[in-house]
């Protein structure tokens, strides 16, 4: 296991910085502007490798692990525009990449890559929770045709999103269905008002008789491998969601600890502060180490990787949480205003925490492991 950064890295660690940082002042990034901002982003992102890792192979860049670091970059600059490119990229992309066939791959893969295409991923129903839970959304054959009916909620990007990959079943058994914009009898809801993620557009979709070519259908799958793959894909966003938070969270807090001064000396000189600094840090970095060794199992050690990643996302997201909450004691009234980084960190926090695979069901998955059931 090696989670060492390569120097070319290292270089994109660097360049994405640049990039994301000119990218905050030309627009506020917590607005998704009816789309615009995000397409921004992705068009500015596509003259780099960030849109190709764990969708495509970039010599000397160590795919997912590389992509973890790169998502606590974008992640600590906009919460928002992170969970918008990822669901977009990473779990859209890599449904169409790994279940797809030819003809899809080379009609959405290279506008994906390009920075072109929006993508939406919708799964939850009822609730959050697709474990426990059977899903309800059908397809079924009507000559050339799927027809689908069903109903979708928190659907990342839905009233933005180009394409929307619905997760349904077809013959009792798992299918995504790939549903363009505009197609008739699907209807996208109202954006959902959230407590954090202000720039993402979330809200729910209906599908009522939403006929769609056969071609467009990838499945339907013999076992539910697609939704264990989407849900894994979509905690590894929520695990580099959660350190760009957390990045975000403690470089406001330290910084904001060296220039205020109280009782004539900056804050960071008191012993209370310092050891809440020490905390976060320990917090963040114990995080980034977590997430390495989840990416690695991921690429390395299949096996193994579902217990390691659900294992890094319950560290990960609480002590996000925790992070955010500490600097915003340090900061004080000046962190509970909005607008600052602390602020906004401690209100995304508790989101990965519920979505994906929700902490809860993590921690009995993780004991079923650690038991040895599969």
């Amino acid at each position: 296991m090696n989670y060492d950064f390569s120097e070319k890295e290292f270089t994109f660690f660097t360049d994405l910085h640049n990039l994301m940082e000119t990218l905050s002042k030309e627009a506020d990034l917590e607005n998704d502007n009816g789309g615009d901002n995000v397409m921004l982003a992705l068009n500015k992102l596509a003259g780099t490798p960030y849109l190709k890792l764990a969708l495509g192979e970039d010599g000397e860049l160590n795919g997912l692990l590389t992509l973890m670091g790169a998502m606590e970059v974008v992640g600590a600059f906009s919460p928002s525009m992170l969970l918008a490119i990822e669901m977009s990229t990473r779990v859209f992309g890599r449904i169409v990449s790994s279940f797809g066939d030819d003809a899809l791959k080379e009609r959405l893969l290279p506008p994906i890559l390009e920075g072109r295409l929006l993508g939406s991923v919708a799964v939850s129903e009822a609730s959050m929770n697709v474990v426990n839970e059977p899903l309800k959304t059908e397809g079924k054959t009507d000559g050339d045709k799927v027809v689908l009916n069903g109903r979708k909620q928190y659907v990342v990007n839905a009233p933005l999103a180009d394409w929307i990959a619905v997760i349904g079943v077809m013959d009792e058994k798992p299918a995504v269905f790939m549903v363009e914009k505009g197609t008739s009898g699907l209807f996208i809801e109202d954006k959902m008002p959230m407590l954090g993620y202000d720039g993402v557009a979330v809200s729910g979709i209906r599908l009522d008789n939403c006929a769609i070519d056969s071609s467009n259908v990838m499945g339907p799958f013999d076992k539910p491998t697609i939704i264990d793959s989407v849900k894994m894909w979509e905690n590894q966003v929520l695990i580099g969601a959660g350190l760009g938070l957390m990045k975000a969270a403690f470089e406001s807090a330290r910084d904001y600890a060296k220039a205020h001064k109280s009782g004539g000396k900056p804050i960071i000189a008191y012993q209370e502060v310092g050891f809440k600094l020490a905390e976060m840090l320990t917090l963040f970095q114990t995080s980034q180490l977590f997430s390495y060794r989840a990416a690695w199992a991921a690429d390395d050690n299949p096996k193994d990787a579902d217990s390691f990643t659900l294992s890094a996302k319950v560290f990960i997201t609480e002590s996000a949480e925790k992070v955010a909450g500490c600097a915003l004691q340090i900061m004080g009234g000046f962190g509970y205003r909005e607008g600052n980084s602390a602020e906004r960190a401690f209100r995304c926090s508790k989101y990965l925490q519920i979505a994906g695979t929700s902490t809860e069901i993590s921690r009995v998955k993780i004991g079923d492991a650690a038991m040895g059931i599969r």
